[in-house]
């Protein structure tokens, strides 16, 4: 039996509106990994010590990845303190220098596997086009952030008939 969540049940547990917040502050870069950190443990997703390997992993390549955005995630060996797979948005309208960028929204990454690609291929994508990454840089609504990440479309057109 084959009966695992789909669609806005499975995206919803990834990217819980719990794990969106917008309009923080920041005093750098350390303190904004920091904050995601904190909350993916607070979300239960990971363990202290993952929350920790995150400003490590910092440290060895900078996870800023254009248009105002990084994606901090832990260490290789942290991957063992992931207790589910997570996605945590944050919002930081003033912006935080990383490394001579600005970034304005850290999406921080728990996954023992490759469960968050698909939220990932389309953070690519919006990132592709202006308007779209522009709202989430600036938007003061939780749903903005969890429809545009929302890997599936809108729309539930994909049951099937068999004869």
């Amino acid at each position: 039996m084959t009966d695992a969540p789909t669609s806005s049940a499975a995206r919803q547990a990834l990217l819980p509106p719990a794990g969106v917040r917008l309009g923080l502050a920041s005093t750098d870069r350390g303190d904004a990994i920091r904050q995601a950190g904190k909350l993916l443990v607070d979300l239960d997703a990971v363990e202290p010590g993952y929350a920790d390997a995150m400003p490590v992993r910092e440290e060895m390549m900078s996870s800023y990845v254009g248009e105002g955005f990084a994606i901090p995630h832990g260490t290789d060996d942290a991957r063992a303190l992931v207790k589910r797979a997570a996605l945590v948005f944050l919002q930081f309208p003033d912006g935080i220098d990383w490394d001579g960028q600005t970034a304005h929204v850290v999406i921080g990454i728990a996954a023992a596997a490759d469960e968050h690609m698909a939220v990932m291929q389309n953070l690519a994508m919006i990132l592709l086009d202006p308007e779209q990454a522009g709202l989430l840089r600036t938007t003061s609504d939780v749903a903005d952030v969890i429809a545009l990440l929302d890997p599936e479309p809108t729309s539930d057109t994909t049951t099937e008939s068999t004869p």
